[in-house]
């Protein structure tokens, strides 16, 4: 048997009152009778008592006898049942496990810090209790491995190309992998995995700032060059109109001359400061 089984118990309640009963004639049979066999019943009593035991919403109990898995109650309420049978209780409600953010290599080397949140519950009691030592610590080192394994996947970042996946753009994509690897890693012990996704994610403080600055020079280089199509754009449009509505006739130098002021003016981080000619073009 390597799979879940349900069990079914008896009452108790009903076995409350056979063992108040056995209570009654092993404490009131030697007061009445003077016999003192009846203290036999008391002792039944007292070992009977050992097998109640209760389930709540949620919450399972694994049964084994003397090594034999006899089968789960996931059904809550108030049972009775062999006193030797070994009870191990296993909660069915879905938890929370945030790891503490380690430290690894991406895919291209860069160390950075990535933690992970994972919703999960155990759906098979019999691999959660039998298949591994401890489902709980089995959880928190899997989901460990499963963090390493991703980062070294997948880049932080990729600041030549858009079109790679990456662990700072790719959200679907990566939680999505790092779903479908702990599902894999946590089957053996009947956990299921509810979501997972990256939690926390910076580079490492070694090159925080060295990336950080990267990052700010691919934005500049980036703004610029949306700068500098708009404004070739603009003053091609503005010779386009000059030209059409023959408002004035420019030559190749005086063209020239006016791209270059244009570009000076559309392309300028600062404000510029015109100078106002009040002669004639050639002066």
């Amino acid at each position: 048997m390597n799979t879940e089984k349900s069990f079914s118990p008896l009452s108790g309640y009903l076995m409350v009152l056979v063992v108040f009963v056995l209570f009654v004639l092993g404490i009131g049979g030697p007061l009445i009778t003077r016999n003192l066999h009846f203290l036999w019943f008391l002792g039944f009593g007292l070992f009977m008592a050992f097998g109640f035991f209760y389930v709540n919403p949620n919450d399972s109990v694994v049964l084994v006898l003397f090594g034999d898995y006899k089968g789960t109650v996931k059904q809550n309420g108030f049972y009775w049942v062999n006193p030797f049978f070994a009870k191990k209780r296993i909660s069915l409600r879905a938890r929370n496990f945030d790891s503490e953010k380690i430290k690894v290599n991406d895919k291209v080397g860069n160390p950075i810090q990535i933690g992970v949140i994972l919703v999960w519950q155990v759906k098979d009691t019999f691999k959660a209790a039998f298949e591994v030592d401890n489902y709980e610590n089995f959880v928190r080192i899997q989901s460990d491995s499963a963090v390493r394994t991703l980062a070294g996947t997948y880049p932080y970042d990729n600041f030549d190309t858009d079109s790679e996946v990456t662990l700072r753009s790719g959200h679907t994509e990566v939680n999505q992998a790092l779903e479908e690897n702990l599902k894999n890693r946590l089957e053996i012990a009947g956990i299921h995995v509810v979501e997972a996704r990256i939690g926390y994610l910076a580079y490492a403080s070694e090159i925080a700032g060295a990336m950080l600055r990267r990052q700010q020079a691919a934005a500049v280089v980036a703004a610029r060059f949306k700068i500098v199509e708009g404004a070739v754009s603009m003053v091609q449009m503005a010779l386009d109109h000059l030209s059409k509505q023959n408002i004035i006739e420019l030559d190749e130098e005086r063209k020239a001359a006016m791209v270059s002021n244009l570009m000076v003016v559309l392309c300028g981080d600062k404000d510029v400061s015109p100078v106002v000619n009040t002669g004639t073009l050639h002066q």
